[in-house]
């Protein structure tokens, strides 16, 4: 049954299936995607294969966290030049939460070379505002001519951007305040389901402690020892016990 979920879950997402009857479900197929991660490797090769059109989204994406639908319908109005504000459609109870991202350099260099042609930032080659299947369909050709991994999505492109801030030492209310995700998401994101295979986190962590330990004095023992080395006179384990309390 997961393979299935999985199966029609990345069948609608690159636009050849219209619905399907597993996502009001569980949520199966995003039960562990720990390897499905936009690299490099694959933005090159879909860059100088996909139509230019294709390529806002693929910025826009990454650098804003968000999910497909608030994207397409994303006005130039939210975007000032310096950041994008939105209200995302997806949320409890029907309220969206609203959040404010601040754009990268990348980022605002592409948005202020794109023509603004239609009220909304994300459009067709004919200059008209995506719908969402047609907006999956295009993505899921471009997909094929540039050999993405079938199973890889427009939507792990938000996994990837919690991923990457991740990397880049955001740490998690600052990652949720980027990508609109509750605290707990962004927590489940790294620890359950995209972090599984990546290891610069762990030797980050491990710099962070050597830093602090050297900043607070940890490596008192090694100093102690140092001492005896150099003929320095060391206070006998009571002086020690006395000083420490």
């Amino acid at each position: 049954m997961d393979r299935a979920a999985a199966k029609l879950a990345v069948a609608k997402d690159r636009g050849k299936i219209t619905t399907n009857p597993c996502e009001k479900g569980a949520r199966l197929y995003g039960a562990d995607r720990s390897d499905k991660l936009w690299t490099d490797d694959h933005v090159k090769p879909f860059l100088e294969k996909a139509p230019k059109h294709l390529h806002v989204p693929l910025m826009l994406a990454p650098w804003t966290g968000q999910r497909q639908g608030d994207l397409l319908a994303l006005p130039w109005s939210a975007y000032d030049g310096q950041s994008i504000r939105l209200r995302q459609r997806k949320g409890k109870k029907g309220n969206g939460r609203r959040v404010k991202i601040p754009v990268g350099a990348p980022l605002k260099a592409m948005l202020d070379r794109t023509q603004r042609v239609a009220t909304v930032i994300l459009t067709t080659s004919n200059n008209t505002a995506w719908t969402e299947d047609g907006f999956r369909a295009s993505w899921g050709k471009a997909c094929t001519k540039a050999d993405t991994p079938y199973d890889l999505t427009f939507h792990d492109i938000r996994g990837s951007a919690v991923t990457r801030l991740a990397e880049a030492g955001y740490e998690v209310p600052e990652i949720a305040t980027i990508t609109g995700h509750s605290l707990k998401d962004v927590e489940a994101i790294l620890d359950a389901h995209y972090l599984g295979r990546i290891t610069k986190l762990a030797v980050s962590a491990v710099a962070k402690l050597e830093r602090a330990a050297a900043a607070t004095g940890t490596d008192g023992e090694q100093k102690l020892e140092n001492k005896v080395e150099n003929g320095q006179t060391v206070p006998d384990a009571g002086m020690q016990a006395g000083i420490s309390s």
